[in-house]
């Protein structure tokens, strides 16, 4: 029995030498990236902004907290939700026929791989970027901000789309086509029902990113919190932030809550 476990044990592969190289791989990138970076220390600027931060969240202006006024916190809010909400919608729809076109187990390797190549550069660019692009195309205001997160939204939605469709279970579609069905009722009962689950459940938590980065866009006029918490900072009045971060936060918390509840009852049925 002793002799058993001694010649599993001394079977097991060696992996101390390529544990040790992995170590000292990290390490470098470590070093290497640190090198690129100079810490100049906090400035003193720095530490009273951040005290006022504080009071003004402690302290905010309620007044636009509870406007239901355009610049008020409420109307600001609905319109971050709205924005994220169409542009995931949108992004959502437009993924579904690019996530078939670039599924390798569907499509022929020269479509698919075109496809894939397609979603890689969409994938190139963060958000703020195609803000300042469609914000120069469509004017400032929230209609560049769905188009951005639409646009931004069909990178990640695919991506995960894609995954789904190469995991079909193809027995089910040889089934139903052994039976005569035709193409339609192929997609009917033997493609959705395996994909809607994970479609909806993608769209759910891509909703739930666009939600804070239609705050990011408002940074560059893209409608939305970002744009009134900036001007605010700039001039120094730290209530009107309070009130706005306030209100960022509660948006974030609920919209994240209320996410992760419906992924959780799709996964679980």
């Amino acid at each position: 029995m002793k002799d058993n476990i001694r010649k599993t044990f001394e079977a097991q592969p060696k992996t101390l030498v390529r544990n040790v190289l992995i170590a000292l791989f990290l390490i470098f990138l470590m070093y290497w990236s640190s090198t690129a970076i100079e810490y100049a220390g906090i400035h003193q600027g720095g530490t009273n902004v951040a005290r006022n931060i504080m009071r003004g969240l402690i302290n905010p202006d309620r007044n636009l907290l509870f406007s239901t006024t355009a610049q008020g916190v409420p109307y600001l809010i609905l319109e971050t939700m709205a924005i994220a909400l169409l542009g995931t919608l949108i992004g959502a729809i437009l993924a579904i026929p690019v996530s078939f076109l670039a599924s390798r187990n569907l499509m022929p390797k020269v479509i698919s791989g075109f496809t894939m190549l397609f979603l890689a550069a969409v994938r190139t660019f963060p958000a703020f970027v195609y803000g300042l692009m469609f914000i120069r195309v469509a004017g400032p205001g929230p209609f560049a901000g769905v188009l951005t997160l639409a646009l931004t939204s069909i990178g990640m939605i695919s991506k995960l789309y894609i995954e789904s469709i190469e995991d079909l279970d193809r027995g089910i579609i040889e089934s139903l086509d052994a039976a005569g069905c035709n193409t339609l009722e192929k997609v009917r009962y033997g493609i959705l029902p395996q994909l809607m689950t994970n479609f909806l459940s993608t769209t759910i938590y891509r909703f739930e990113i666009n939600v804070k980065n239609a705050s990011i866009l408002g940074l560059v006029g893209a409608g939305g919190l970002g744009a009134p918490l900036l001007f605010a900072m700039s001039a120094y009045r730290w209530s009107e932030v309070g009130a706005i971060l306030i209100g960022l936060v509660v948006l974030v918390l609920i919209v994240e809550q209320a996410s992760s509840m419906i992924r959780t009852k799709l996964a679980r049925g």
